[in-house]
């Protein structure tokens, strides 16, 4: 597979599109290629952000990683693990038996590492100091297997985002002290992606965390993170302005976001279908949102964050919270009453009116929870808001 292709797959089998994915890249050949030798040590990272089934929208679906594994072990590589680190405030152990992996990897006797738990150590990311864990930069081949879609305060995530599951929790609490824009462009120039297949079957366009899937039983390749993303911001209708760290990444030296030099190679389900075209002929491809549809579905989420005073906020906290407030809206509570609710980590040891996290504990009103529970979320804004709220 060449630096600047990218590899689509339209169907239904997901394991076998996956599969076929792999066989159509030459993925075999690229590994023994850099490797030179059956026995190197291959790691998958799917995104296995909290228990979310991957119907939601929000994870990576098993089938996918089964469809690598199994080509993998019938080209005759043995040495395979997957890894992964839940978002703060979730259980990486928790996600792997709500979204399948547990029963999976243990029917394929393949190893998961859980980096929520693994070591860590400093790492040089193009001038940028930035904590990763151990077991992925160990790994000699690293598969990156992200989903693509929405994010609510990075706008999209896929590929380059996705390695931020690679480092412990810690450093994705500095990540949002400092800004995610700048760390996310950053890190793949300290943590390398050899080969990327991203899970398109039926994401959540809107949040990360799931809960409005759309189906659009898509899979593809590529080698060039920067590129797979570049990609992903044309099938999302987004401006390479709202997601800056696909630019940053350019300039550390990931890959390159030049479209216009992409060659995109789309299979089929059936060969004799399979051809070449170029990517400005996928814009009606099966399942993909429309322009107008992306925007309506995203403005109610934008209309209702505005609400929130969000100050380095971690995306499992205020990823709760924007959805809870929509939820509201929609079964008609005057959530406006809520404007300058406050969250995140800029308010530690800080006073104030009322405040969703264990971060706004000196406020007057205060939910704890390192993040607090969705439900929990919903019952006690209900509650608040039957309160009289000073101004």
């Amino acid at each position: 597979m060449r630096d600047q292709e990218i590899i689509v797959i339209y169907g239904e089998r997901i394991q076998m599109m996956a599969y076929e994915i792999c066989r159509q890249a030459g993925l075999r050949e690229m590994i023994l290629g850099k490797c030179a030798s059956y026995e190197a040590k291959i790691i998958l990272k799917p995104n296995l952000l909290g228990p979310v089934p991957a119907s939601e929208g929000a994870t990576t679906h098993p089938e996918i990683v089964e469809g690598v594994i199994r080509y993998l072990q019938e080209a005759g590589f043995r040495n395979l693990s997957v890894c992964e680190g839940s978002w703060v405030g979730d259980r990486t152990d928790d996600a792997l038996l709500v979204c399948g992996y547990d029963t999976m990897l243990k029917r394929l006797e393949v190893p998961f590492v859980d980096l929520q738990k693994d070591k860590s150590r400093l790492v040089d990311c193009a001038g940028m100091k930035i904590r990763i864990c151990e077991e992925p930069l160990s790994a000699d081949f690293l598969i990156n297997l992200p989903v693509m879609k929405g994010h609510c305060q990075t706008r999209m995530t896929c590929a380059l985002k996705n390695m931020k599951g690679c480092i412990p929790n810690p450093e994705k609490r500095r990540f949002h002290q400092i800004g995610l824009f700048e760390p996310i462009g950053h890190l793949s120039a300290g943590l390398h992606q050899d080969f990327i297949l991203t899970d398109s079957i039926c994401s959540d366009l809107t949040f990360e965390d799931g809960g409005n899937p759309v189906v659009q039983n898509r899979i593809f390749a590529a080698v060039d993170p920067v590129l797979n993303d570049a990609y992903c911001l044309h099938l999302m209708h987004l401006d390479e302005t709202e997601v800056p760290y696909i630019r940053i990444a350019e300039q550390c030296g990931v890959g390159t976001a030049d479209l216009s030099r992409a060659s995109v190679r789309v299979l089929k389900e059936k060969a004799e279908e399979r051809g070449k075209v170029r990517y400005e002929d996928t814009e009606s491809s099966p399942g993909e949102l429309t322009h107008r549809q992306t925007k309506e579905k995203t403005a109610g989420l934008i209309r209702v964050s505005e609400l929130v005073h969000e100050v380095n906020s971690c995306s499992a906290c205020y990823g709760r919270l924007v959805p809870v407030l929509r939820e509201l809206e929609d079964e008609g509570v005057p959530v406006e009453r809520l404007r300058g609710i406050c969250i995140g980590q800029g308010f530690r040891g800080k006073g104030g009116r009322f405040g969703i996290g264990s971060c706004t504990s000196g406020f007057d009103m205060s939910l704890p929870g390192c993040p607090p529970d969705e439900e929990k979320m919903k019952v006690w804004l209900r509650q608040l808001m039957e309160k009289p709220l000073q101004t």
